[in-house]
């Protein structure tokens, strides 16, 4: 065994043990070295292994810390219950009031036996004349309506995030994505065994100068990237930043995956990336968050001479949507009822947004109106892991800031709240409660 992990293996147990307890703080790696009779080098591996094993954090600036919660899969934030706690604000699954009502009737004739029969029939990746058109008008904007002809389908969103990124990155290739990015994308990397890039961003996204010495450094196959409505930052790019990415990814000759799950709350944003990087852009979008996670139906809209590729990725995959899927969506699309609920949870991520103006007063968040999370950054001497630690030992489960880091090196002091799965009083509970939490110390 190499010596880096022998010595890795020496901590860990003194990790499990107790004898490194939770939030302490080790030495820097230059006096862990000297104490070790190690090289510099040897001790950067020893901490990177423990980083690996998701014992302990760094934190630029500040060190590198024993964990003060338990680290889960990276995919697994956001997509799956992780905890049992009584307020879930990891989970963000939005539910407009009086939902199922308007869902039911435009969903009941699904069930007539002429009709179920047709759409219990399989679906290809290219789904139905119908679909492509009721997508099209669905996802169009002011600037950008996508052509039906390159809209394929899959069962949701991270299925068309995962078949777009295996067609375009090879196992060993590079793929640029903001600093912090959405936790599956994380996992999707991992599994198609590539290399997420952390590209620098200011206020208005991804820096173009960032992406073109990322590909220089060595060649990126594409870009993940979420101009409207970042999650978790909730940051929108502006239009001039997105023209520059345009005209930079155009010279680069380099793909771009552009992630809209969030964007329908938005309904000032500008137009998408596709609209200025049309043959270059493949824009991610599904029904979850705008209808609901059981009855959802995945997008893509591909650029020219892309969709045989993508498709023949969502079939090698097992990610094409079901038949069903595909009918309950035209309806619900035409009828004008995803429509209605878009305006519902507007209001309804609005309200909440208010409660956590209310409640987080006097704190750094990020947020928008109408989005339905928001970013803690948290004031020292609190830690992300340490606050999500004292917040679930409160039955209150949040999404620490590591989740989204790309580099385990570089992790934020910060945490995300998901809005929309607690009932909204007992959300307000909950904000007051962390509130409280914060303004002692750890």
């Amino acid at each position: 065994m190499d010596d880096y992990r022998r010595i890795a293996d020496r901590l860990a147990d003194d990790i499990t043990a107790g004898r490194l307890k939770p939030g302490e703080r080790l030495p820097p790696q230059r006096q862990f070295a000297r104490r070790r009779g190690i090289a510099g080098s040897t001790a950067g591996r020893v901490y990177g292994e423990l980083v690996r094993r998701g014992l302990v954090v760094g934190e630029v600036g500040r060190g590198t810390f024993v964990r003060a919660a338990p680290a889960g899969p990276a995919g697994r934030a956001l997509t799956e219950q992780a905890t049992r706690a009584p307020v879930n604000m990891e989970l963000n699954y939005p539910s407009a009031p009086g939902q199922s009502e308007l869902l039911a009737p435009v969903l009941e004739p699904l069930l007539r036996p002429d009709v179920l029969a047709e759409a219990l029939l399989p679906a290809a990746a290219t789904g139905t004349a119908a679909a492509r058109e009721a997508v099209a008008a669905l996802l169009a904007t002011p600037g950008w309506r996508p052509d039906r002809a390159q809209v394929l389908f899959t069962g949701n969103a991270r299925q068309a995030i995962a078949a777009t990124l295996a067609s375009l990155v090879r196992p060993g290739g590079r793929v640029g994505v903001e600093s912090l990015t959405y936790p599956l994308v994380k996992e999707i990397a991992a599994r198609l065994g590539s290399t997420l890039v952390p590209l620098a961003v200011d206020e208005d996204g991804p820096l173009p100068q960032a992406i073109t010495a990322a590909h220089r450094t060595a060649p990126l196959s594409a870009l993940y990237l979420q101009p409207t409505l970042h999650n978790p930052t909730s940051l929108t790019m502006s239009w001039d930043r997105r023209r520059e990415i345009a005209l930079t990814v155009a010279d680069l000759n380099l793909p771009v995956v552009e992630d809209r799950i969030w964007s329908f709350l938005h309904p000032h944003a500008p137009d998408p990336l596709a609209a200025h990087a049309p043959a270059l852009t493949h824009v991610v979008d599904s029904l979850s968050k705008r209808v609901a996670p059981g009855l959802t139906v995945g997008f893509v809209v591909v650029p020219p001479g892309r969709r045989h590729a993508v498709a023949a990725a969502i079939r090698s995959g097992g990610w094409s949507a079901g038949r069903f899927a595909l009918e309950a969506a035209v309806r619900l699309v035409g009828s004008g009822v995803v429509q209605l609920l878009v305006e519902a949870k507007r209001a309804d991520a609005a309200e909440r947004q208010r409660l956590v103006a209310q409640e987080l007063d006097g704190f750094v968040v990020r947020a928008h109106p109408q989005l339905y999370y928001a970013w803690w950054e948290l004031p020292a001497p609190w830690r992300a892991d340490t606050f999500t630690a004292a917040a679930a030992a409160l039955g209150i489960a949040v999404t620490p800031g590591p989740a989204f880091a790309v580099d385990p090196n570089r992790t934020p002091d910060a945490v995300r709240l998901g809005l929309a799965s607690a009932a909204p009083r007992d959300l307000e509970r909950a904000l007051r409660t962390l509130a409280g939490v914060v303004r002692k110390r750890p």
